[in-house]
């Protein structure tokens, strides 16, 4: 059986990384979504086991002294991690899963399975685009907005570890560029649902 393969989309919050994930699962149905772990709390619309597996954090902790996590980290309070069954399953499926995460867990899925993984790293056309996205959301308190914009540069110095670089300055022309990527390099065990 054919081994499968990881697609990891990653960017600083407000880059529209989870815009363009969507985007890429919609024309490619086939392709497995990896729902992350997370301690924070489920929004509106949200459904546990389809967007996040809402877990306590007694259960979070958990996982993590079991090794039960391919990534996790602490952000802003909450804990987020990505199962490593959830990996296991897709890879010895032999499909592709897509993966919406933060930078730093990019890096660990790319350290735990490199010979499985493509990083694509969705850049901001500027600061001042990224506070205006993420005041935009409403998401957020200021406290959170500001703590969020504080990671920013640490998150974009990681661009060069990334296979791609793809600038977000127009959406429509991100997604066509991720597209690209993903039919370059994995043309064979997906299907376009065009």
């Amino acid at each position: 059986m054919a081994q499968g393969k990881l697609i990891v989309i990653s960017a600083p919050s407000g880059c529209g990384k989870t815009t363009i994930a969507k985007a890429i699962l919609a024309k490619y149905p086939a392709m497995l979504f990896s729902i992350s772990a997370t301690t924070r709390l489920i929004r509106n619309g949200e459904v546990n086991g389809k967007d996040y597996f809402f877990l306590s954090e007694q259960e979070f902790q958990e996982c993590i002294q079991n090794g039960d996590l391919a990534e996790w980290e602490e952000i802003f309070g909450n804990y987020y991690g990505t199962l490593k069954s959830e990996i296991n399953r897709a890879l010895q499926q032999g499909k592709v899963m897509l993966f919406d995460v933060d930078v730093k867990g990019a890096l660990s899925i790319k350290r735990n399975y490199p010979k499985d993984s493509i990083l694509i790293f969705i850049k901001p056309p500027g600061l001042d685009t990224l506070k205006k996205r993420l005041e935009n959301r409403n998401t957020e308190n200021m406290e959170m907005l500001k703590r969020r914009l504080n990671r920013v540069p640490m998150e974009l110095e990681q661009e060069p570890e990334f296979d791609y670089q793809v600038m977000n300055d127009d959406l429509q022309k991100a997604i066509d560029e991720v597209d690209e990527i993903v039919r370059t390099n994995f043309k064979s065990s997906i299907q376009s649902q065009s």
